[in-house]
Order: C-alpha cells, then sequence, then structure tokens
C-alpha cells in the first residue's frame, strides 16, 4: 500500500475538478463524487499507516527542471510522520464530507462548496505528501487559495468578503517571510529537500548564524497559517465560512499545516537553539494570549476559534523545548477533539439558527446526541483524564517542566483558561434554563448524516489518549520519545484545569459570583479583551487605512501631478510640431521648390538655345572658344 500513497491526494483532485465540470449534472450536485473520493483516500491512508507500522517506506522523486548544472527535482516521501498525518486528514476531511450534506442542503452554492472543500483536502494531503521545501510552497499557497474561497462561500454579505480578504492577506504576509527563508535555505545548503538540508545542517555546511536565520524565517510561515501572535488576527474572522469548513480549516488542515511544516523540517530547527527559544516563546505566549479572549466571546464559534489559536500555540512550544513527539501528539487528538466540537457547534447553530450562547440554554434536552459528544470534546480540550486531550497535553507539560520553567507556567495558565471558557460555552450552550424561548421549541437533534460524524469523531477523541505509548515509539525525532509519570506536573495541571472549571461554575451555574458585578470591577479588562487588545484596530488604522491612504495618495499624485506633467509634454510636443512643420513648409519647402525652379528655369534657357540651326552652333563654339583663350592670355 505504501508505494501507492500518491494516489491519495489524486482522488480528491479529481473530484474536484468531475465537480467542477460535470456535478450539476449528478445526483446530488457531485457530493457523492467528493465523498466516495475521500473515502478511497481513507483507506488507502489506513492501509498506507499499517505498512508504515510494519516498517515499510517510500519515496519517489522526479526532474522538474535542468538550468546549467542546477537541477530542481519535484517528489513525495512516506514515513512515520507522514502516514500518520495523511490518515488524521482523510479521516476528518470525510466526517466533514458526510456532515455537509445534511448541514449545507439547500445551499445554493452546494456543488461549489464540494468542489472547494475536495481541491482544499487535495492540498493538504500535497503538502503532507512533499519531500522538498519548494513544492510544499506550492500545495501551501493553493490550500490559502481555497481558504480564502471557503471563509468567502457567502459573499452576498460584505462582513464575510473582508473576512476571506484578511485571512488571505495576513497568512500572505508569513509567506513572503517563508520563501525568503526558502531561497536562503536552497542558497545555503545546495538542495530544498528536506533530508539533505537536514545533513548539511547536521554537518555544519550552513553556519549557524546563516542556520538560525533559515529557521527563523521559515518559521514566519507557521506563524502566519497557524495563527500565532501578532498574526493571529485572521482566524477569528474566517468563521464566517460554514461551519463544516471551519472544522476542516481549524482541526486538521490549514492551520495544522504549520504546526507539520516546523516538524517536517525540524531538522534545521534543532540545531538552531536560538530559533528553537523564539519558537517556544511565541508559542507558549500565544497560547495564553488566545486563551484570555475566549473568556469573553459570544459567539460559540469564535470561543472556538481562540480556543484553537491557544491549542496550536501549545503544539508550537512543544516544538520548541524539544517536545516533538508530544506536538504531533497533541496535533492528532486536537484534530479529533477540535473538529468534534465545530461539528457539534454546526448541529447546535442549525438547530436554533443562531450562534451567540446568551440566545442558546437548557439544549442538552434538545440535542442529546449533539450534547453528549460536545461533552467528549470539551473534556478532551480541558485536559480531564482519561480523555485524548489529557495525555497529550500532559506530555507537553512534562516536556516543558524540564526544558523551559517559565513556557510551563504560561502554558498552566493557559490550561486553567481554557477549562473556564470551556466550561461557560458548555453550560450557557447545553445547561440553565433557555434563554431564548422560540429558538428552544423549534430546535431539535440533526439528521444521522450529522451525528454519525459527531459519534465516530467522539469516539476518537475519548480513547485517542491510549494510542500514547506506541505513538511515542513510531513518531519521534532521534530517540523514541517516553513519558515518565511526573507528580509535580500532574498535580499542577489537574488543579489547573479543576481551579478553571469550578470557577466557571461558580459563576454560571450557580451564581456564588455574580457575571454583572465581577464584569462591572474588571471592566476596563473586559473591554480590552472583548476589543482583542485593540490589535485588530491598530491593523486597521495602520496597515489598511494606511494602505487605502497611500492609495488615495497616489490618486491624488496621478490625477494632478503626472496628469499636469502628461498634459506638458503633450503641450510642448505640440508647439515643437507645429514649429517643425512651419520649418518644413517655410525653408525645407522652399529651398526644395526654390531649386526645382532654377531647373526649370535653366532647363527653359537650354531648350530656347537648342534651335536647330547649325550655324548658330558653331557660332556658340567659336565664341567658347575665343573665352577660353582670352581666359588663358589674361591669366598668364
Amino acid at each position: 500500500m505504501v508505494e501507492l500513497a500518491w494516489l491519495i491526494p489524486v482522488l480528491p483532485l479529481a473530484a474536484a475538478l468531475f465537480i467542477a465540470l460535470f456535478g450539476h449534472r449528478t445526483t446530488g450536485q457531485g457530493d457523492r463524487v467528493g465523498i466516495g473520493a475521500i473515502s478511497v483516500a481513507f483507506l488507502l491512508s489506513a492501509g498506507v499507516l499499517f505498512d508504515v507500522m510494519q516498517g515499510g517506506r517510500a519515496a519517489r522523486s522526479f526532474t522538474w527542471a535542468i538550468h546549467g548544472g542546477l537541477e530542481l527535482n519535484l517528489g513525495y516521501q512516506v514515513d512515520q510522520l507522514t502516514a500518520l498525518m495523511l490518515f488524521v486528514v482523510t479521516l476528518v476531511s470525510l466526517m466533514v464530507h458526510i456532515y455537509s450534506v445534511g448541514y449545507m442542503e439547500g445551499d445554493r452554492r452546494y456543488k461549489r462548496y464540494y468542489g472547494v472543500l475536495s481541491l482544499f483536502t487535495f492540498s493538504m494531503l500535497g503538502l503532507v505528501l512533499a519531500d522538498n521545501l519548494l513544492f510544499m510552497y506550492v500545495f501551501w499557497e493553493l490550500m490559502g487559495l481555497c481558504s480564502y474561497l471557503l471563509i468567502g462561500h457567502y459573499f452576498e454579505e460584505r462582513a464575510n468578503v473582508h473576512a476571506a480578504n484578511k485571512a488571505f492577506l495576513t497568512t500572505r504576509v508569513g509567506d513572503v517571510g517563508m520563501f525568503i527563508g526558502i531561497m536562503l535555505a536552497f542558497a545555503a545548503g545546495g538542495s530544498f529537500r528536506f533530508d539533505e538540508l537536514s545533513a548539511a545542517a547536521a554537518s555544519g555546511t550552513i553556519s549557524m548564524p546563516v542556520l538560525t536565520l533559515i529557521a527563523l524565517l521559515i518559521f514566519i510561515g507557521p506563524v502566519g497559517k497557524s495563527a500565532q501572535f501578532p498574526l493571529h488576527v485572521w482566524l477569528p474572522d474566517a468563521m464566517a465560512g460554514p461551519t463544516p469548513a471551519s472544522a476542516l480549516i481549524h482541526a486538521a488542515t490549514m492551520v495544522a499545516a504549520g504546526v507539520y511544516l516546523v516538524a517536517r523540517s525540524y531538522g534545521i530547527f534543532a540545531p538552531a537553539a536560538e530559533a528553537l527559544q523564539v519558537v517556544a516563546w511565541v508559542g507558549a505566549f500565544t497560547a495564553l494570549f488566545a486563551a484570555t479572549m475566549a473568556l469573553v466571546m459570544e459567539d460559540i464559534k469564535k470561543v472556538l476559534a481562540y480556543s484553537t489559536i491557544s491549542q496550536l500555540g501549545f503544539m508550537v512550544a512543544a516544538l520548541g523545548v524539544g517536545a516533538y513527539t508530544a506536538a504531533i501528539f497533541h496535533l492528532m487528538t486536537h484534530a479529533f477533539f477540535k473538529a468534534l466540537l465545530f461539528l457539534a457547534s454546526g448541529s447546535v447553530i442549525h438547530a436554533v439558527h443562531t450562534q451567540n450562547m446568551h440566545e442558546m440554554g437548557g439544549l442538552f434536552r434538545k440535542l442529546p446526541v449533539t450534547g453528549w459528544t460536545w461533552l467528549i470534546g470539551a473534556g478532551a480540550l480541558i485536559g480531564i483524564p482519561p480523555l485524548s486531550g489529557f495525555w497529550s497535553k500532559e506530555e507537553i507539560l512534562l516536556e516543558a517542566s524540564h526544558v523551559n520553567p517559565a513556557v510551563f507556567w504560561m502554558l498552566i495558565a493557559a490550561a486553567a483558561l481554557t477549562a473556564f471558557y470551556t466550561t461557560r460555552a458548555t453550560y450557557l450552550t447545553f445547561f440553565g434554563e433557555p434563554r431564548n424561548r422560540e429558538a428552544y421549541e423549534h430546535a431539535h437533534e440533526s439528521g444521522r448524516v450529522m451525528t454519525y460524524p459527531l459519534i465516530i469523531l467522539g469516539v476518537l477523541a475519548a480513547v485517542s489518549g491510549f494510542f500514547a505509548g506506541p505513538l511515542a515509539e513510531f513518531i519521534h525525532f532521534g530517540e523514541p520519545h517516553h513519558a515518565e509519570f511526573d507528580v509535580f506536573v500532574f498535580g499542577t495541571a489537574t488543579g489547573a484545569w479543576v481551579l478553571g472549571l469550578v470557577f466557571a461554575l461558580g459563576i454560571f451555574k450557580y451564581g456564588i459570583l455574580s457575571r454583572r458585578k465581577l464584569i462591572s470591577a474588571l471592566y476596563p479588562i473586559w473591554v480590552l479583551l472583548k476589543r482583542r487588545y485593540y490589535i485588530d484596530d491598530l491593523y486597521q488604522s495602520v496597515f489598511v487605512r494606511g494602505m487605502v491612504g497611500l492609495a488615495l495618495l497616489s490618486g491624488w499624485f496621478d490625477r494632478h501631478v503626472i496628469d499636469f506633467v502628461v498634459n506638458a509634454v503633450a503641450w510642448m510636443t505640440r508647439q515643437v510640431s507645429r514649429y517643425v512643420n512651419e520649418f518644413d513648409r517655410g525653408v525645407v519647402d522652399g529651398a526644395v521648390n526654390g531649386i526645382g525652379g532654377a531647373f526649370v528655369a535653366g532647363s527653359r534657357l537650354f531648350r530656347r538655345a537648342q534651335t536647330g540651326l547649325v550655324q548658330s552652333y558653331v557660332l556658340v563654339l567659336f565664341a567658347g572658344l575665343v573665352a577660353g583663350l582670352a581666359i588663358l592670355v589674361i591669366g598668364g
């Protein structure tokens, strides 16, 4: 099966092309084609994963271009990391494809949605298989295009268009830095291939200052794609897209791509200790920073969006402190429980037709399947044992406590806040009294096409943590990772999530602390969090309005200065042309006409001299002879 890995991305690509060309002629506008293609791709991925677990490997490379002594190759490789990611991406994508049949029913761009969804899956799978930075960058950019199309799916509303533009442009900032890093890596290491660059870094072929710079430049790409501070601002607004697409973007594909890139090119990062320090600090700060904003969000999808940013911070911080296996483990568990939470939120939105949690409440009685699966996902996100998030988060904290205590305590604080905002969202949505009686009365559980994916993801979110041992032997960088039990780390992490959970219940369920009084006492902080630390406003003022102002200035300059110069040059050209025309008519034409007239007058005189009388000719000849003799005599 490992030799057929190249077929895995080809299947969704073929589905996307078929849907685009013939989807309108098929039953379901091509949704069954997309589901069928990703189903086969998932089965192939499962087979590839099994083969790799048995020791199978595959790598193919093809010459793309030759220029002088430079040869560029494109290829794919299948190893442990590739096999695991293929399995996770195809599984989550399959659940999203099936779920979307119910959620997107009746959508006016249903065919387009499924076509882009298949293309998006192809892009991520191609990125996972790529064996070099340049080939990966091609899929990296294609994935950015697909996310733009999905976020702006409902482009009738101007806010959705702005959200799509914001996501596209913000991630492009990171992509520019990443591309410079890729070119610098090629110039210093002579290759784009991950294994060759890793070998060059390990052997010292690339000097340490240059290697550090390469690693930092490449890391700018994941900062944008994985929504790390300060390029995190696009992801909350990306909730404008359909909820199933949000699940795919924020669970297993686009945002996970940045973490995967750092893991895949870890041979470049590992020798550069200073670069890893930057990675660790950026990840830890992002985890804590995003968690604070999730505390006050009212939109259920935006709570999950900031949660995604925070959990991605955990993964990035893990890579920064050397917890390679723990980072990939959390990437896998997060894909399951975050896709589950997004799809469960979609089921809620589908039932009550609002995303505002303050208009929900008591929905557990109306949506039992959605409620139970949400509880599993929420418990995994909080890190409650024995759910999957507990195991992966515990390993990250364990490694951080040994390597960087400051990062450890920042992640502990983020874990406590995670427990608080997750419990808050859970209680406001599913428990208490309904706050919108009309929406509550009309709410009902989603159909099986939407609940079955929830159940499957719920099972995975519950039990995938038990794969920690085998995964540690399977996915590692260098020596296999072994996570020992640490009483201090376990006790601190448990205390953090218990504190956050109890504090949230004390406010929202038992009313021990009045929410209104708490907001009033902490009003400046509450406003700061509501306004997202004014970072979006800063970007809007400096970059958006600054660019608009520059465009207006350029327009004014174009209308006034450039137009004046062009008009002046045109006037001068006309004046010069007029003088040239007058000179042409008066001088050139006069000279030409004068010469012509002289020849005409001379010809008339000569014509009169031609009498035809021989005597006249002899007389002229004699006169000429006399004149010649006179000249000779007078002139001596």
